[in-house]
């Protein structure tokens, strides 16, 4: 539980790593927070339907407001986890720019999905702490994939 809320924590934090474990409880997290205010929207919605040229209820108008807040509130700490899940697999966080353009970002899903090299690279430590792999474990690792 307190992997989905790390995020939080490292606010603006840029360097380092974060496994995926971190980021899809994070999402996970997100994803709980829209269904909330899609449920509240709803319902505020159905209570007080509103006729043409009407204007919205109060509340539905302050469940928008919270809701685009909250957006706001989570770009920077999102915008962080992803570009800290692409140095986790020696990626430069420069390619979260690829996710700009169109049908491209199928190329960041796989990067989310793809684990994280074993022991330090050039972004820090493992955030699992694992260490550097031994010669026989790259050799097994290799002829696994041949």
């Amino acid at each position: 539980m307190s992997l989905m809320f790390k995020p939080l924590r490292r606010y603006a934090d840029f360097q380092g790593r974060a496994c995926r474990t971190e980021f899809w409880l994070f999402q996970l997290f997100i994803m709980i927070l829209a269904m909330a205010f899609v449920a509240v929207l709803v319902t505020v919605t159905i209570m007080n339907p509103t006729e043409k040229g009407e204007e919205p209820p109060v509340a539905f108008t302050v469940a928008v407001l919270a809701a685009v807040v909250t957006y706001l509130a989570l770009f920077i700490p999102r915008l962080a986890l992803i570009i800290r899940r692409l140095h986790d697999s020696d990626n430069s966080g420069f390619w979260v720019l690829v996710s700009l353009i169109p049908g491209l970002s199928a190329v960041m899903l796989v990067f989310s999905l793809l684990p994280g090299t074993v022991g330090p690279n050039g972004h820090g430590p493992d955030p699992r702490g694992r260490g550097a792999p031994t010669t026989r474990q790259a050799t097994m690792t290799l002829d696994s994939v041949a």
